[in-house]
């Protein structure tokens, strides 16, 4: 403990209380390890699954897969479980591994500075400063909503929110609805509000390739069995990972077969849509996996109530009661909701991150962000990203990823911990040849040949999101921390 580092801080400071945070902070505790602390900027755990409780919010990886290898949830009641019943799952995390007594609710990160003397980092946050020497930033790239760029958007009168901030003190009952977004939120949104509404105006930009959603319950007697028998819980969670698994040959290894999953969006598209006008208008025309793939069974036949209105020309204004699109057309509404998404290439630009020798995180990104391996970045010492660039998926959980994160960082937190190692910081070359290799690979996949544009690229159109491999191979990457590949310092 050096003098900079006080014996009441923490060696460890996580922030976010998500599957990130919470995954890290359960095997630091399992590691035996209790000097940590977890920031969370809200009064409860839970992350995206606790903000996001718009009407239909559910996950598209199925449930038995998407949740934590160590801890099986056997009684799931859906093959894709609902915004509520993941939101459960964390806090029954968080309590059953003791980790709610380390979590300081209602503290914001507001910015941290690296100490090259000590070896610290000191943690600006809304509460007062903390010292520590290691920081995990475990915030998630789907925390902060994004509103698009629209004139007048803030003359608007009437009730407006995104889909991340959903009121539910706003009855819709009766109302005209304007919902401008047609991505993973609104096409479970939608088919839930379409029934209550007066006049629900959908406004698309791109069309999403959707495939049918694989969905049912689980039975008692399944139930049942996996908690009898957590093997067969086990046998099953594999044999979803290999099933989503062998997506990945479609993304980046032979693309063309993406047109077996554009066959059966094209089929499911037609069997739900009977017109053809509505039909050309759902119809993508880039290839499927350029963009996120989506999956619904109840969204199409949504789209074909005679309340719902689907309108594709360009949003010019926006008026105090009302949407005007570039054609003229003023279409009055009561309600406004952004199903936009949420800022991910630039989540992390409103934080003030300083790293060695004064090296301030956005100008270490000012030619687009990246990190090794997706968790750690040059020039920053003991610091360390769960879900950070290029370790996002478009085929499986996420879950998964975070487990590989979170035992890499573990690696590398020991010397620190143990007292061994003042610093560990990933080589500049090191980070470079990686990256030059990784965007090689998204060149020549789905998300480079495709003809999108998604919020995988940043405002050069490069990928600054997707992992270009299997969930395997990262595993396999992860697995060691090669020592070569850092600056470690006692």
């Amino acid at each position: 403990m050096n003098d900079q580092q006080r014996a009441g801080d923490p060696a460890v400071v996580i922030v976010g209380a998500g599957f990130a945070g919470l995954g890290m902070a359960i095997q630091l505790k399992r590691a035996g390890v209790e000097g940590f602390v977890v920031l969370e900027k809200a009064d409860e755990v839970g992350g995206t699954w606790r903000d996001n409780r718009y009407p239909g919010c559910a996950c598209d990886v199925q449930s038995h897969l998407y949740s934590y290898s160590f801890e099986p949830n056997p009684a799931w009641s859906r093959m894709f479980a609902e915004q509520q019943e993941i939101w459960d799952y964390l806090k029954h995390c968080a309590e059953k591994y003791r980790i709610t007594p380390h979590i300081r609710f209602g503290t914001e990160l507001v910015g941290a500075e690296y100490d090259d003397a000590t070896g610290t980092w000191r943690v600006r946050t809304n509460r007062g400063a903390i010292t520590t020497r290691a920081l995990v930033l475990a915030t998630g790239p789907l925390h902060q909503p994004a509103y698009p760029g629209i004139p007048g958007i803030d003359r608007f009168r009437g009730k407006a929110f995104h889909s991340a901030e959903w009121d539910h003190g706003y009855d819709l009952a009766g109302k005209r609805v304007a919902v401008i977004g047609t991505g993973a939120s609104a096409i479970q949104f939608v088919p839930r509000i379409a029934p209550r509404v007066d006049r629900l105006h959908l406004f698309q930009r791109t069309p999403p390739w959707i495939l049918p959603k694989p969905d049912r319950s689980i039975s008692p007697l399944e139930q049942r069995l996996f908690r009898a028998v957590p093997a067969l819980q086990r046998l099953y969670r594999s044999a979803i990972y290999w099933t989503l698994e062998a997506r990945i040959l479609g993304f980046t290894v032979h693309p063309r077969l993406m047109k077996l999953a554009e066959a059966v969006a094209r089929q499911h598209l037609r069997r739900q849509v009977p017109d053809p006008e509505l039909r050309r208008k759902l119809t993508p025309d880039y290839t499927i996996g350029c963009k996120r793939i989506l999956i619904s069974n109840d969204y199409y036949p949504a789209l074909t109530r005679p309340n719902v209105e689907l309108v594709t020309d360009g949003i010019a204004e926006i008026r105090e009661h009302a949407v005007v699109t570039r054609d003229g057309v003023e279409r009055p509404v009561d309600a406004i909701i952004y199903g936009t998404g949420f800022h991910v290439i630039d989540a992390f630009d409103h934080l003030d991150i300083v790293g060695r020798d004064g090296l301030k995180l956005r100008e270490a990104w000012s030619g687009g962000v990246e990190a090794y391996l997706g968790v750690t970045v040059a020039g920053f010492p003991n610091l360390f990203f769960l879900l950070g660039p290029n370790s996002g998926l478009g085929h499986s959980s996420m879950v998964f990823m975070i487990e590989a994160q979170v035992r890499y960082v573990l690696q590398a937190l020991r010397p620190l911990l143990r007292g061994d190692a003042r610093a560990v910081d990933v080589r500049a070359d090191v980070q470079a040849t990686f990256n030059q290799r990784l965007q090689a690979r998204l060149r020549e996949a789905v998300w480079g040949i495709g003809g999108c544009r998604s919020w995988y690229l940043d405002e050069n159109g490069v990928n600054r999101a997707l992992w270009p491999g299997s969930t395997a191979e990262y595993w396999l990457r992860t697995r060691r921390l090669k020592p070569a590949e850092y600056r470690i310092e006692a």
